[in-house]
């Protein structure tokens, strides 16, 4: 084999090869027959959400079941033209994942270094939000507090710092930065308990649409760029606690309408983090088995514990996926108690809105002077242990008035939907690793060299374009590949996937010894 090249490399090279040729038959098929058209349009793949049941099984039956595939590899002119849709968004992967590597692997493009500046960081952030302000904030009926628009617009106006956090290397915001960290995994929290307590949906497909879209791409990402998984540690980080959340709801789920037996499983999962994580030694302990999965070796610390990275990372914010639990769990009385306060006398609400912005403006002050302004290894210390503190402030304000609930700005909402894409992505067509693989990215790509700025622009608007589609496509093919509601299609297809992986790391390990 080639010096540098992978099995995995070489697998997923010989994989998206095969499917582009599949592709382009397809496609000669379609143009040789026309006017025919393609079984399956461009119009049977769509966000999930606004698909019923029917359409998702339409979407299985016409796209993919596993006697098509199987067809389709074996190139019948039918089946190809079924799968189009599926091979057109495979092959878009592919040539995204080959940018990754061109632009982080190959050595083609140069990078440069990071530079602070806190003045045009602050004018950056307040030019940004002004003119998503000015592009618009939609307004819609619902009251709810924490309801989806408002959740994506947090989740995007935080993403938006937390990039430049790392594009600028602004080292003063990392106390900043564990907060945001810890506002992600309470909404891990707060939505799988919500979905799982109102919706009773334990199902298979379920569960294997949440591990696809944690972990689809970025399995992907770590066989091209040839990293750890844990330098994504994000993904594993919302993994574990998201296994955590439908383990305790799923087991005896029958009982999750008793307010005991929600407050046992609350107690469980409260134990369960104690035990893994403060008792000395136990996590190491349970987790050193899984080392190939969630060992990370730095480069630039080889002599630290594989386990290091994991054990600190998931300790940091090891109770607020429990808060988050337990926020979902009294929301419907949080929103009653709202509704309440909107309907009563007008002068007595103002009391009241007043009274509560006072409360949490002094608790915040005084949170921010004692907690959050402490040294970063002294915070990193009580971060567990307190980060629930200014979430929950921000989510009192943040819904404090019938108005604020109701608009939310769209932009950032946008950016919001497409968090984890942006995350994985930043690493190898953003910023730059500079060729090392499970290096951090500590400096940036450069398409326009001495021109920061000019380079800046360039590198965001393809980051974000490239992050858009991955979104897309990766959902485009959990659709077409993971049907919620076959149980016995979903594991065929499963089966098969699992099958064309293998197949494809035998073959690459085949060419290997021979090459």
């Amino acid at each position: 084999m080639a010096e540098g090249v992978t099995h995995g490399q070489l697998a997923c090279t010989l994989f998206f090869t095969v499917v582009g040729v599949l592709y382009a038959v397809a496609e000669y098929i379609e143009f040789a027959r026309k006017p025919a058209k393609s079984k399956t349009s461009d119009s049977a793949i769509s966000d999930p959400e606004s698909q019923g049941a029917d359409a998702e099984k339409k979407v299985w039956i016409t796209a993919l079941s596993h006697t098509t595939l199987i067809k389709a590899i074996r190139f019948d002119s039918e089946a190809l033209l079924e799968c189009k849709v599926l091979l057109r968004n495979g092959v878009e992967l592919g040539l995204i994942l080959l940018w990754f590597w061109i632009a982080d692997r190959s050595g083609l493009i140069l990078s440069g270094e990071k530079s602070y500046s806190r003045d045009f960081f602050i004018f950056f952030m307040t030019c940004l939000t002004a003119v998503f302000i000015w592009i618009g904030c939609p307004v819609h009926k619902t009251k709810s507090p924490l309801n989806r628009d408002q959740t994506e617009e947090w989740k995007g106006w935080m993403q938006v710092m937390f990039l430049l956090y790392h594009y600028f290397e602004a080292k003063e915001m990392y106390n900043a930065i564990r907060l945001f960290i810890a506002c992600y995994v309470w909404m891990t929290g707060f939505g799988n308990f919500s979905y799982y307590y109102v919706r009773k949906d334990f199902t298979p497909g379920r569960f294997v649409h949440m591990m696809w879209r944690l972990n689809f791409f970025v399995f992907l990402v770590c066989c091209v760029m040839n990293n750890d998984y844990m330098l994504y540690y994000i993904c594993p980080m919302h993994t574990i606690f998201t296994l955590f959340i439908y383990g305790v709801l799923g087991v005896g789920n029958q009982y999750n309408s008793s307010n005991l037996g929600i407050a046992i499983k609350m107690a469980v999962c409260f134990l369960l983090v104690f035990f893994l994580w403060e008792t000395p030694g136990v996590f190491k302990t349970v987790f050193r088995p899984l080392t190939w999965l969630v060992g990370y070796n730095d480069p630039s610390k080889p002599d630290v514990d594989p386990l290091h990275e994991w054990e600190f990372r998931s300790g940091l914010d090891r109770y607020i996926w429990i808060w988050g639990m337990l926020c979902a769990y009294f929301h419907p009385r949080y929103e009653k108690a709202l509704a309440w306060l909107d309907e009563i006398n007008q002068q007595t609400a103002t009391i009241i809105r007043g009274s509560i912005v006072a409360v949490c403006v002094t608790l915040g002050s005084f949170y921010y002077t004692h907690i959050y302004c402490l040294p970063k290894l002294e915070y990193n210390v009580v971060h567990p242990f307190t980060s629930w503190i200014p979430i929950t402030l921000f989510i009192l304000l943040r819904n404090v008035t019938p108005s604020l609930r109701m608009v939310h700005i769209s932009k950032y909402a946008f950016l919001g939907k497409i968090t984890l894409e942006t995350y994985i992505a930043q690493f190898h067509v953003w910023l730059s690793t500079s060729n090392i693989p499970n290096s951090q990215p500590s400096k940036l790509m450069v398409l326009i060299d001495g021109y920061p700025l000019m380079n800046y622009l360039l590198c965001t608007a393809l980051y974000v374009q490239v992050s858009f589609r991955l979104f897309n496509v990766t959902n485009d093919l959990k659709n077409l590949m993971l049907p919620l509601s076959d149980n016995k299609a979903l594991m065929y297809n499963c089966g098969m996937l699992a099958a064309m992986g293998a197949g494809a790391y035998v073959l690459a390990f085949a060419v290997g010894v021979v090459l």
